[in-house]
C-alpha cells in the first residue's frame, strides 16, 4: 500500500546488548516462528489439520450441548463423500462470502490513491514536523482505539497510515504498523463512544440473563464507564510498549539520502493539502447533515438510530472509500499529480497492484475459516472448556480472572466476538447471576478477555493482510517475527487491563449508567 523506499535495516538481534528473560522468550518466538512455513503454506497445513480432525471427531463421536439452544452439537466430518461435494461446490462462495475481501479492496481504492498521488506522504510530514514528537505515539494509539467505532475499516486503514508516519520520523516502519494494529484490535473493549459491538452484545447479555431473570434488560453503555477508563489505561501501555521493547528490537531503520531531504512540502503539495482539506471538511459537513438531525438520511428509519441497523454503520465501508478518495483526487489536481482521467486510473491500477498476494491469502484463509466452522470444532471446544471452568471449584476474582484468560485462550480459535460470547453468554451469565455478580460485569470480564489476544491471533482475518503490509517494508519479515513485535502488546495489555478489572473489583464502582459488580448494589 506504502511505497516503500531503499533501506538499511539492522536487525537488534545481531546485538550483544540485548539482556533479559523476556526479550530472550521474544527471541524465541521469532527464531521458531520464522522456521515456520510461508503463511500461505501455513494456512494450507491448518486447512489439512482441521479436515482430518473433523473426520477424527467425527468419528469418535465428539460433540457438545449448546446452552443456549439445549441442542447437542456433534463434530462434523469434513471428508466423507458429503463433505468433499461440499467443499468442491462452496469452495467460490467460501471466497465471495470472505467478510475482509471485498472490505479491503474497497477502502484501498480511496487510501492507495492517498497514497500514490503523494496525500498520506505531504499530509504525513505536514504533521510530523507540525506536532511535538512526543505526542506522535500517542495520538495513534487513540485514533486505534476511536477506529473500533468503525468496525474493522480501521484495522485496514491505520496500520499502514502508522507505518508511513514513523517512516517519516526515521523510526522503523514495523514498528508503527504493530502499534497502529495493535491500538485498534488489541484495544476492541476500549473507548471514549459506544459502537455496534455494544449494541450486538448486550442483545446477546440480555438473552442469556433472561435464564436467570426475565425481567432483565440490558443497556448498550453498560460498560461505558469502564471502557472510557480502559482506553486511559491502554494509551500510556501501548506506547511503553512501542518505544521500550517493539523498537529497541526491531532496531534502526535508515533511509536513503535523497528520501531525508524530501522532508520539506514543495508549494505544489501545499496548495494540494490546501484542496484536499476543502474536500475533507465538505465531506464532513455533508455526513453531518445527513447524521447528525433526528430524520437524517443516514439514520435508521425506524428507531432513528445511527448505531443501531443504520445506513450510516452499514455503509461504513464506501464512507470511508470515499473519505479518502475524495481528498486524494482534489490533492492530485491541486498538486498537479493528476492531469486528466487516465492519471486517475493509472493511480488506482498503482495503488491496487500490490494487493495479489492478500488476495491469494484470502482465498486460502477463507477456506480454512470456513471448514473450521463447518466442522463445528471452534463451538465444541468452547463449550467444553467453559464445562470445565464451571467445575474448577474456584470462586470470586480468581474465578473472574481464569474466565478472562479462557476467552482470551478461545480468541485464538474464534476471532467473532458476537459468535463467542453467543456460545459463552448462556453458560457464564446465569452462573456468575447466581454468584450475585451482574450480567455486565460478566460481560466487561468477557470484553477484555475478547480483546487482549485480538493482536496476535491468525483466526483474525486482519491478521493476514498485516502481514502482507509488513513485507512491503521487510520482504523476509515471517510469522515468527511479526507475532513478536505484537506479543508485548497483547501480555501488556493483559496485565494492566486485569490490574484494573481488579481496583474496580475491589471498590466496587459502577461499570456503567445504573449498572454495578453485584446485583444487588
Amino acid at each position: 500500500m506504502m511505497s516503500v523506499p531503499q533501506h538499511k535495516l539492522e536487525n537488534k538481534q545481531a546485538h550483544s546488548k540485548r539482556r533479559g528473560i523476556f526479550n530472550k522468550f521474544l527471541d524465541w518466538i521469532e527464531r521458531y516462528g520464522n522456521k515456520l512455513p510461508d503463511v500461505l503454506t501455513l494456512f494450507v497445513i491448518f486447512t489439512g489439520i482441521i479436515l482430518f480432525a473433523s473426520y477424527v471427531a467425527s468419528k469418535l463421536n465428539w460433540s457438545a450441548v449448546n446452552p443456549a439452544t439445549n441442542e447437542t452439537v456433534n463434530a462434523v466430518n469434513l471428508i466423507d463423500g458429503k463433505g468433499i461435494v461440499k467443499i468442491l461446490t462452496e469452495m467460490v462462495n467460501n471466497f465471495m462470502a470472505f467478510p475482509p475481501l471485498g472490505l479491503v479492496l474497497v477502502v484501498m481504492l480511496g487510501v492507495g490513491l492517498a497514497e500514490s498521488t503523494g496525500l498520506v506522504s505531504a499530509f504525513m510530514r505536514k504533521v510530523v514536523l507540525a506536532s511535538p514528537k512526543t505526542l506522535i505515539l500517542p495520538i495513534i494509539v487513540v485514533i486505534g482505539i476511536f477506529g473500533n467505532a468503525a468496525a474493522d475499516a480501521a484495522l485496514i486503514v491505520l496500520p499502514p497510515i502508522a507505518a508511513f508516519v514513523f517512516m517519516t520520523m526515521g523510526r522503523h516502519p514495523i514498528a508503527g504498523l504493530a502499534l497502529g494494529y495493535a491500538s485498534v484490535a488489541g484495544g476492541f473493549s476500549a473507548n471514549l463512544i459506544l459502537s455496534m459491538l455494544d449494541v450486538l452484545l448486550a442483545g446477546f447479555t440480555e438473552s442469556s440473563a433472561h435464564i436467570v431473570d426475565k425481567s432483565y434488560k440490558a443497556n448498550p453503555a453498560m460498560n461505558y464507564y469502564f471502557l472510557i477508563a480502559s482506553t486511559f489505561v491502554l494509551v500510556p501501555v501501548a506506547v511503553f510498549v512501542c518505544s521500550k521493547i517493539v523498537e529497541p528490537r526491531l532496531g534502526t531503520y535508515t533511509l536513503n539520502a535523497q528520501v531525508d531531504t524530501e522532508t520539506k512540502l514543495k508549494k505544489s503539495e501545499r496548495r494540494g493539502l490546501t484542496w484536499a482539506g476543502i474536500g475533507v471538511f465538505a465531506y464532513i459537513a455533508l455526513l453531518c447533515v445527513l447524521t447528525i438531525p433526528e430524520g437524517g438520511l443516514f439514520r435508521n428509519a425506524e428507531t432513528g438510530s445511527l448505531i443501531e441497523d443504520s445506513p450510516f454503520m452499514n455503509g461504513i465501508v464506501p464512507i470511508m472509500l470515499f473519505f479518502f478518495f475524495i481528498p486524494a483526487l482534489l490533492y492530485g489536481i491541486g498538486a498537479k499529480v493528476i492531469k486528466s482521467d487516465k492519471d486517475v486510473a493509472e493511480h488506482l491500477t498503482k495503488a491496487m497492484s500490490g494487493m495479489g498476494y492478500y488476495i491469494v491469502l484470502a482465498f486460502i484463509a477463507a477456506q480454512m475459516i470456513t471448514y473450521f466452522n463447518w466442522s463445528n470444532l471452534g463451538t465444541i471446544i468452547a463449550i467444553k472448556g467453559a464445562d470445565f471452568l464451571k467445575e474448577s471449584g474456584m470462586t470470586g476474582l480468581p474465578l473472574l480472572l481464569a474466565f478472562i484468560l479462557f476467552c482470551a485462550l478461545i480468541n485464538l480459535l474464534i476471532a467473532s466476538s458476537s459468535a463467542k460470547w453467543a456460545l459463552l453468554g448462556p453458560v457464564f451469565v446465569p452462573m456468575f447471576m447466581f454468584m450475585d455478580y451482574s450480567p455486565a460485569f460478566t460481560q466487561m470480564a468477557y470484553r477484555i478477555g475478547d480483546s487482549i489476544t485480538n493482536a496476535v491471533t491468525p483466526m483474525l482475518a486482519y491478521f493476514a493482510i498485516l502481514l502482507t503490509f509488513a513485507k512491503k517494508y521487510d520482504p523476509k519479515m515471517g510469522v515468527g517475527t511479526l507475532i513478536s513485535v505484537l506479543l508485548p502488546y497483547s501480555i501488556g495489555f493483559a496485565i494492566f487491563w486485569m490490574l484494573l478489572f481488579a481496583v474496580w473489583y475491589w471498590l466496587g464502582l459502577p461499570l456503567g449508567p445504573g449498572e454495578y459488580i453485584h446485583l444487588d448494589q
